[in-house]
């Protein structure tokens, strides 16, 4: 197990959680821009998460890659559906239902991550520092 050095959990600044809080507030908006602010964040996550020593902010943009590689993996078999449907003629109008269920799986990780960063816990929803 690793120890936490709390000391540096400590020196966060203001403009450290409000980084946080616009990444997930791009994850949420983004199926609503075509995904483009899904991969604008995507790419601050990646560049945000080396620098991380707090394992609060670490777990976090961890938890908001893997939400966006995870939707972008159940996009595939949600894009089979959709052709199977569209050629199933009587059903072509349930073409959006598989890239909706993906979108709103979506947002709920994106909220539910959001919610608990804001309680200052992990994704998994302990609280950094605590024994498992």
């Amino acid at each position: 197990m690793s120890q936490t050095d709390f000391s540096r959990i400590g020196t966060r600044t203001p403009a450290d959680r409000t980084v946080m809080h616009v990444l997930y507030g791009m994850h949420c908006l983004a199926p609503f821009t075509a995904w483009t602010l899904a991969v604008v964040a995507l790419i601050v996550n990646y560049i945000k998460r080396p620098d991380e020593l707090d394992p609060l902010y670490a777990g976090h943009h961890s938890y908001m890659i893997s939400t966006f590689w995870w939707s972008l993996a159940l996009l595939i078999p949600a894009s089979i559906v959709t052709v199977l449907l569209i050629v199933t003629i009587l059903l072509a109008w349930l073409f959006w239902l598989p890239f909706a269920l993906v979108s709103v799986w979506y947002l709920y990780r994106c909220f539910r991550g959001w919610l608990r960063f804001v309680d200052n816990r992990l994704p998994n929803g302990e609280f950094p520092g605590s024994a498992r």
